[in-house]
């Protein structure tokens, strides 16, 4: 009886050993998602706590107070709106001069092209804090204060500075096997160069370029370290949560916290729904 039953433990054994390894790839999964997303979660649950004190790490209790005002500690909604506008401003400027060395990077051959494309990965590949006080020391040094003092201009100009890297390498990515027959067929049915770009290559390129927009609103209200050595006394969001944090964190913080990312996720959803109708329709 013994005998009989010992085959059948090995085979037991490599069943029970495949369903860990099928299981295990989903275990990890899920436990890099969770640790991912823990954060965010924690930042969602406190929007919604009545802190006793002056700090909001303790849970306390539900409510929606400060949903019902979240920009009733001063100081905060003109930190955030001067957020939203350098990011505003930045992402349009960045993704139209990003999308235009795209396209030429792509499309055409000139001499410093290898050296263009070397110089595009440099501020992606600089870390920030050398980024930002080179950036510091350049403002200071063609002028400084009262000449050309620190300003929501200088922050403006980083940001732009360092969203174009990005918007190059998305748009150079979408371009990447670019039906260039579409087009060749568009002119010989007697359309012009710019018109063969605006109803053909700008409408399939189009899902790079809001992907490359997001991504440049993103780290531009997002950004702290170059923003904090070019703001000189200005206050943006980030700012603001860094100084409120040596005092008093509100809640509200939390809650405008939320509110963009809740805002950020639609976002990215509507730029992957465009993107695959995108891709189904050059793939057709």
């Amino acid at each position: 009886m013994s005998a009989a039953a010992a085959p059948s433990r090995p085979g037991a054994l490599v069943r029970a050993q495949k369903r860990l390894d099928g299981s295990a790839l989903y275990i990890f999964t899920g436990l890099a998602v969770v640790y991912l997303l823990l954060p965010v979660f924690v930042i969602i649950l406190f929007s919604f706590n009545d802190p006793a004190g002056k700090s909001n790490f303790v849970w306390q209790g539900f409510t929606l107070e400060y949903w019902m005002d979240p920009l009733g500690v001063p100081g905060l909604a003109n930190a955030v709106f001067l957020s939203l506008l350098i990011a505003f401003v930045s992402t349009i400027v960045a993704t139209i001069l990003g999308t235009l060395i795209g396209l030429a990077l792509v499309r055409y051959e000139f001499s410093l092209r290898g050296a263009t494309n070397a110089l595009i990965f440099i501020p992606m590949a600089t870390p920030e804090i050398v980024l930002g006080a080179s950036l510091l020391t350049m403002f200071v040094s063609i002028g400084g204060p009262p000449f050309f003092p620190l300003s929501p201009v200088t922050i403006l100009i980083a940001h732009i500075m360092f969203n174009i890297s990005y918007v190059v390498v998305t748009v150079r990515a979408r371009l990447t096997g670019f039906p260039r027959h579409l087009e060749e067929a568009s002119m010989d049915l007697g359309a012009t160069e710019w018109t063969t770009f605006w109803k053909v290559t700008f409408p399939l390129i189009l899902p790079g370029i809001l992907a490359a927009a997001l991504l440049s609103f993103a780290l531009s209200l997002d950004d702290f370290i170059i923003t904090l050595f070019n703001a000189g006394s200005v206050l943006t969001f980030p700012l603001y949560i860094n100084s409120a944090f040596r005092v008093r964190f509100p809640p509200e913080v939390n809650v405008l916290a939320t509110a963009i990312l809740l805002v950020s996720v639609v976002l990215m959803l509507t730029g992957t729904l465009w993107g695959a109708r995108g891709r189904r329709r050059s793939s057709t």
